[in-house]
């Protein structure tokens, strides 16, 4: 294992908090673009008062998790666990935009068209929760506990977060006119924000903590095969485990 010129027991412990925080924010991510979703349900309903959206949306998203995980769990030995989280962020992202785009196409009309859309686009939200889900939980059990407890956190805030932003963007606009569409633009908009953020933080800040250098080289030692595409990102230059090296060698 190599870990440049540091200690690796310093290395173990550098970046701990900042890692909690941003595990933290990871969590909310992961939810927050569907819950932002299901929080203007009062809009939903004001568009589409025939389609019963309450109920459809959730519908048409848990079925695209239940699949999408099935497949990763079934994969989960092959798969490059990095592009897999960035995957589901990305995806998060350009559903949250997504949802954006197609009310300003139609004008905030109703209709069957729109309304298909927007079930399209919480079937993405559904593929997107079944990669980040279990892709953060494998990656960060790799690491220390304080992770991976942060993560979870993040998770349970999503919710309360969403429904307090979601109160503040509806009575920003109460009294003015479209004040509904409005407010629900703002709110998806914020969502859209948030959702990038976690890419930028996923992608290029979490990588080069020291401490999750530490424990990605680590699990890399140990014969872990889903970790090569993050050592690359942390620019960890890494050298197998001899004893790993053997058993394998002996298998083939």
């Amino acid at each position: 294992m190599a870990y440049g010129k540091e200690d690796p027991a310093l290395s173990a412990s550098q970046g701990k908090y900042w890692g909690m925080f941003i595990c933290w924010l990871l969590g909310n991510g992961c939810l927050f673009g569907f819950n932002s979703m299901l929080t203007i349900e009062d809009y939903y309903i004001y568009l589409f008062p025939k389609y019963h959206p309450t109920r459809v949306v959730m519908l048409t998203y848990q079925p695209f998790v239940l699949a999408t995980t099935a497949i990763f769990t079934y994969h989960e030995a092959k798969v490059n666990t990095r592009l897999r989280n960035l995957a589901g962020y990305i995806l998060f992202f350009l559903s949250s935009f997504a949802a954006i785009v197609l009310d300003v196409a139609t004008s905030g009309r109703g209709g069957i068209a729109p309304f298909v859309g927007i079930c399209i686009i919480a079937a993405v939200f559904g593929v997107a929760d079944g990669h980040v889900q279990g892709g953060m939980t494998g990656d960060l059990s790799l690491m220390c506990p304080e992770f991976i407890q942060s993560f979870f956190a993040g998770l349970a805030a999503s919710g309360a977060i969403t429904s307090a932003s979601r109160f503040v963007t509806k009575a920003a606009f109460e009294n003015s006119r479209d004040g509904l569409c409005k407010g629900a633009m703002l709110f998806f908009s914020i969502s859209c924000f948030f959702e990038l953020l976690c890419v930028l933080l996923y992608a290029f800040i979490f990588p080069k903590l020291p401490i999750v250098k530490y424990y990605r080289s680590k699990a890399a030692s140990e014969g872990s095969l889903t970790v090569a595409a993050d050592l690359a990102a942390g620019r960890i230059q890494n050298r197998p485990n001899p004893m790993v090296c053997t058993c394998l060698d002996r298998e083939l």
